[in-house]
This record gives structure tokens, sequence and C-alpha cells, in this order.
């Protein structure tokens, strides 16, 4: 789209040729890519060495690093990491004795509220 009152070009590059039709053969042959030559031998992984690994040392090497963050994991981390594993290490009936404590201080914190408030 052009300006109205703009001027009109003479030649514009590409448009000065006139086009084909789809039954006209390309103006110049196709390049093709030559075919990589057949490789012989075990595949490699990507980042490691020269060295094939079977399975079982993959496996293993898998099974290594898995128990490796499961231990990094359990570790507890700063003050909040701390709070957490003890959490996760008490009971349902530790967790249950906790929960009943803390409400008795409550209901006796309410009574005695009650008491002085007594008119």
């Amino acid at each position: 789209m052009g300006n109205c009152f703009g001027k009109e070009e003479k030649s514009s590059g590409a448009f000065t040729t006139p086009g084909r039709t789809i039954g006209d053969a390309p103006a110049s042959p196709a390049l093709r890519a030559t075919v990589p030559p057949k490789l012989s031998g075990p595949g490699r992984s990507l980042g490691g060495g020269t060295v094939a690994v079977d399975a079982s040392d993959a496996r293993s090497a898998a099974a290594r690093a898995a128990e490796e963050r499961a231990a990094r994991a359990n570790q507890p981390r700063g003050k909040l990491g701390q709070a957490l594993a003890t959490q996760k290490q008490q009971t349902r009936t530790g967790t249950l004795g906790n929960v009943s404590q803390n409400e008795r201080r409550a209901r006796d914190a309410d009574a005695g509220a009650e008491a002085r408030n007594w008119n």
C-alpha cells in the first residue's frame, strides 16, 4: 500500500520481471544436500566421553544420583528447615498431644480471664 500522493517507482527489484506459471520449471535447479557417511559402532550419549556405557551402569548411576538427591533433601536448611524436620519426626499421638495441651492452656487462660472479670 502506498501513499496516494507518492511517486510510482519504475524499478521495484523483484517485481520487474514477469512471474511464471505453476507448470513452468524453476529458473535454477534446486541444490541437494550431500548424504552423510554411514557411521559404524555404538552411539554416544550427549555430554559424555567417548566410552560407551551399558544399560546396567546407567541404571546404577541414576539410582546413586537419586539417593544423593534424597539425602540432600532430608538435611534441614536453616531455621525453617529444622522446624519442618521436627514436625516430620512427630508421630500422630505426639501431634495430638501437643494440640490437646495447647487447647488446655487456652481454656485455662480463658477461665482465668473470666474469673478476673467477674462482677
